[in-house]
C-alpha cells in the first residue's frame, strides 16, 4: 500500500469509531445488472463492502483490493463515482463510501429477475369471467392486477391470483404484473377477446399449455421424490433381510 493510500486507511481508521452514519439510501438491482453509488469520492478514499476494504481511490486512479470485484468495479474519472457491474444476489450488502467529505452508507439488495407471468381463465358464465394470474416460481414475487391505470385491491405473494370481471367491464384493459423490488413484468389481457366462448387464439392455447406444464412438472417432482424414497427404503430392507438371514 502506498503512503497516500495508508493515509487514507488511517483516516478511515481514526473516524470509523466515531462513525454513526445510518443508511444514506436503499438500492435496488437484477442479477447481472450494474449500479453506481450516488456520492462521489472527490480526491481520495474508500469504498467497503461491510467491514472489507474493496476499492481505493487516489486522485485519478483506483486500486481494487478485493479479487471477487476486480474487473466489475470502476471509478469513473470525469464523475468521480464507483460502479459495480455484473451484480448478483451475494453482492447484497451495506457498502460505504468513506472520504475526507465523512462517510455515505447505502444498502444493495440485488434479486433475479421477475418472473413472467401467465393468465388463464378458470370459469366463464353469461355476466363474468375468471382469470387467473400464475408464475411458476413465486419466491420474492408479487402478483397484483391493474384495471386501466388504477392496482385493483389483490395481490398475491403466493403462486396465483384469481381476478373476477363482470360483463359491463369486459371492455376495459387488464394487466397482470410480477413484480419484485428490483423488477416486473407484465402479461397484458384482452378480456373481451379472452373470455369469449369462441376464444381459440394460440396465444390462450399457449397460456393454457403452460398451465398444465407446471401442473404436470409439479406432479412429476413430487412422483421421482415418491419413487426415490421408496427405492431406498427397499434396497435398505433387502440388505437387513441378507444380514439377518446370514447370521
Amino acid at each position: 500500500m502506498e503512503l497516500q493510500e495508508m493515509k487514507i486507511f488511517i483516516f478511515f481508521i481514526v473516524m470509523s469509531s466515531a462513525a454513526t452514519e445510518e443508511i444514506k439510501k436503499n438500492l435496488t438491482c437484477t442479477e447481472g445488472g450494474s449500479i453506481t453509488l450516488p456520492d462521489p469520492v472527490v480526491e481520495s478514499g474508500l469504498l467497503l463492502y461491510g467491514k472489507m476494504i474493496i476499492a481505493v481511490g487516489n486522485n485519478k486512479e483506483s486500486n481494487i483490493m478485493a479479487e471477487s470485484f476486480r474487473d466489475r468495479l470502476l471509478w469513473h474519472n470525469n464523475t468521480r463515482l464507483f460502479t459495480i457491474t455484473g451484480l448478483q444476489t451475494n453482492d447484497s450488502g451495506t457498502y460505504t463510501i468513506a472520504s475526507e467529505r465523512g462517510f455515505s452508507k447505502y444498502a444493495l439488495a440485488v434479486y433475479k429477475p421477475a418472473p413472467r407471468p401467465g393468465v388463464n381463465r378458470s370459469r366463464v358464465s353469461t355476466d363474468s369471467c375468471t382469470l387467473v394470474c400464475f408464475v411458476e416460481k413465486a419466491h420474492e414475487t408479487t402478483l397484483y392486477w391493474i384495471k386501466g391505470e388504477e392496482i385493483l385491491n389483490q395481490t398475491s405473494t403466493g403462486p396465483s391470483l384469481p381476478l373476477t370481471v363482470d360483463k359491463q367491464d369486459f371492455n376495459s384493459s387488464y394487466r397482470c404484473v410480477a413484480a419484485n423490488p428490483a423488477d416486473e413484468k407484465t402479461f397484458p389481457v384482452n378480456v373481451k377477446t379472452f373470455c369469449s366462448e369462441e376464444n381459440n387464439t394460440d396465444e390462450t392455447s399457449e397460456n393454457n399449455r403452460h398451465f398444465w406444464l407446471f401442473l404436470i412438472r409439479t406432479a412429476v417432482f413430487l412422483s421421482v421424490i415418491a419413487i426415490t424414497i421408496t427405492g431406498i427404503y427397499f434396497e435398505r430392507k433387502r440388505k437387513r433381510d441378507r444380514q439377518s438371514q446370514g447370521v
